[in-house]
């Protein structure tokens, strides 16, 4: 019979106990009892008992046998090596006190690299959504090689300096310290080719041309981005792909502006227009809408149209569009504006007043301001 110490007596834990009580417990116990921390005598052996003990009771397969068998079941060996001739000590010491590469169990496949594509779209496909098939060049498996990065025919091979690990270890003298760097010989990647890929020259990936189509939802600007999962680059020897970021660029409209969800519209009105009100027609992301305006209305004034703006990108409904009125001065005018405006201009002065212009009319009489506007709206084409 065995004169080794119960596994879970080792560990402090109950017979029923959970993987994630497993853990937590041999990550306390070995954090107090590693050698390099722990200068009691016997440090070293109770640290090798936990790192036993913990060896099998994490691993499915070996508890049951542990179970049922205890310690002269199969493949329990009377206390292997639990690192599998890997020194228990140094990857530990990795493991919970930041050393490099974080040990073997840790390496997996490497992801590919992210992609970005610059999608330009006009300010409609912005506002209302748009279809696009785009094109663009990546990195994918290599067809020759299946990549692996070898010559049809040929195999990679195991690395011999770090065993098929990827990593070697240097032990410093200061502390039994561990430095872990990729290896040298296989460049991290634990096999070494022999004859390269004619077509990837050993890489095992080949830039090509993909194409992609897209589904823009409407509401989408310049700040908005999408991820497309998985249709970056594929990652070296058969890794996951990366993402694909697909980001906006929108082409400015002619005479909109966008403000978050309301579309803003600047209205040119003339003077005859805002000082008698006028009905006038302007373009909306729908087509023309009817607009009337009042008789006096000053330049800045704004109208509201409900529901004439941006669809909410993650609601229902959409943004309004804003008409803002500019009352424009003309810069030029026709000898007939200017007869027109003249006159125009002396009825908005007091009655009292004389001038050129009145002389032969009566103290208080005013020119017939009916027919001077009727005249300013027919010269200005009201």
């Amino acid at each position: 019979m065995s004169n080794k110490r119960d596994y879970y007596e080792v560990l402090g834990i109950a017979r029923d106990a959970s993987p994630d009580d497993i853990r937590k417990a041999y990550r306390a116990l070995a954090r107090k009892y590693h050698p390099d921390v722990n200068k009691e005598a016997d440090a070293e052996s109770t640290f090798k008992d936990i790192n036993e003990a913990n060896s099998v009771l994490s691993d499915p397969e070996k508890r049951a046998i542990y179970d049922r068998f205890g310690h002269n079941g199969p493949q329990m060996g009377g206390g292997g090596d639990p690192f599998g001739g890997e020194d228990p000590f140094s990857a530990i010491f990795e493991s919970f006190f930041g050393g490099a590469g974080g040990g073997r169990g840790q390496r997996g496949p490497k992801s590919g690299a992210d992609l970005k594509y610059v999608l330009k779209l006009s300010f409609e496909e912005a506002v209302f959504g748009v279809e696009k098939t785009i094109e663009y060049r990546r990195q994918e498996t290599c067809g020759s090689c299946r990549g692996n990065g070898a010559q049809e025919g040929t195999e990679p091979t195991r690395c011999t300096r770090c065993n098929g690990t990827g990593e070697v270890r240097q032990r410093s003298p200061i502390f039994n310290m561990v430095t872990v760097m990729a290896c040298d010989t296989c460049r991290g990647e634990g096999v070494v080719i022999a004859i390269p890929c004619r077509e990837c020259r050993g890489d095992g990936r080949v830039r090509t041309l993909h194409t992609l189509n897209l589904k823009i939802p409407a509401g989408i600007d310049s700040q908005s981005q999408l991820r497309m999962t998985g249709e970056g680059e594929v990652g070296p020897r058969g890794g996951p792909f990366g993402n694909l970021y697909v980001v906006f660029e929108i082409q400015p409209h002619a005479y909109f502006r966008r403000q978050e969800n309301d579309i803003i519209y600047e209205m040119s009105v003339n003077v005859a227009q805002a000082a008698l009100g006028a009905t006038l027609t302007i373009p909306t992301l729908d087509g023309s809408e009817p607009l009337k305006i009042s008789a006096g209305m000053q330049s800045g004034t704004s109208f509201r149209l409900r529901g004439k703006g941006v669809p909410m990108l993650r609601a229902n409904g959409r943004g309004d569009q804003i008409v803002v009125a500019k009352v424009v001065i003309p810069e030029k005018l026709s000898e007939e504006q200017r007869v027109l405006f003249t006159a125009l201009a002396h009825t908005f002065e007091p009655s009292t007043s004389t001038n050129a212009g009145n002389a032969g009319q009566q103290d208080g009489a005013a020119p017939d301001d009916e027919g001077i506007l009727d005249r300013i709206k027919s010269a200005l084409g009201l």
